[in-house]
């Protein structure tokens, strides 16, 4: 499984000794090992959150204004599929924060008795069709997918955005045979990105981030297809203080303007 662990100013990949390490000087201030004086009690040093792919920019900008609050900490994040994730969590990689894209890969998580608590939607997102910029196509609905010759892209089966993109196809009565499944949604739009594919059925935040790199289009079978995004405190949490106060910035109104501005919905 491929991790991508994100800190501003630069990407760092972090897999199995390298975790433990990371994770044990992170918790260190620069001044030696004691944690941030100006630091509220309780929070401090490294926030290490599993977060969905299409998250990505909302909790970024989340995680620079936590920073910003709490001088001391420092966020983490793992960016992937929900499932590859909560696979992560399930076999021991340490997190504080689980925030998937779906109930379905959040169950996996809390039937393994790996968190801490009741899971809470915190919002909704719901499918688009990306599509080259300006159309070419001319695709405007589930259907058109279906024609000769158009290469189209899906997430797989067994990741949230799939799932979504099944449940709509099923709505539409349509079968559809993508040229390739992606692992998550941002491996699905960046194919239609560098114009290896036609078309790609993805999250309207994901289209929305791309900005002009794509074309939105929207269809109704979407209402079917709506995923409840949940988020947790993970039972082993290495730094649950913090990792609680993370997920109240994400609740909170402020946390709540950022992901409506980002064109999720409110749960």
């Amino acid at each position: 499984m491929t991790r991508t662990t994100r800190r501003y100013g630069r990407i760092l990949q972090v897999t199995g000794a390298g975790v433990a390490a990371l994770l044990a000087l992170s918790a260190c201030s620069s001044s030696g090992g004691e944690p941030d004086a100006s630091a509220p009690a309780g929070v401090s040093g490294t926030v290490n959150v599993f977060a969905a792919a299409s998250l990505t920019e909302s909790f970024t900008e989340l995680g620079r204004r936590f920073e910003k609050e709490h001088p001391g900490t420092e966020v983490v994040f793992n960016f992937g599929g929900s499932d590859s994730l909560a696979a992560g969590i399930t076999s021991g990689a340490p997190a504080d924060v689980f925030a998937s894209a779906s109930p379905r890969t959040m169950k996996t998580v809390t039937d393994a008795g790996a968190t801490e608590g009741i899971p809470a939607t915190f919002v909704r997102n719901g499918l688009e069709i990306a599509t080259l910029p300006g159309n070419p196509d001319r695709i405007t609905s589930l259907k058109d997918l279906t024609g000769d010759g158009l290469k189209v892209v899906l997430c797989d089966r067994t990741v949230p955005c799939g799932a979504a993109a099944e449940k709509a196809l099923t709505a539409a009565d349509l079968r559809l045979t993508p040229v390739s499944y992606e692992e998550d949604v941002k491996s699905a739009l960046n194919k239609v990105v560098l114009k290896e594919a036609d078309a790609a059925v993805v999250y309207r935040t994901d289209v929305r981030a791309a900005g002009d790199r794509v074309e939105g289009v929207e269809f109704p079978e979407a209402a079917e297809a709506v995923n409840d995004y949940p988020i947790t405190l993970l039972e082993d949490a290495p730094n649950a203080g913090a990792g609680k106060a993370f997920i109240e910035l994400v609740r909170s109104a402020e946390g709540q303007k950022v992901l409506t501005g980002a064109g999720f919905t409110a749960p």
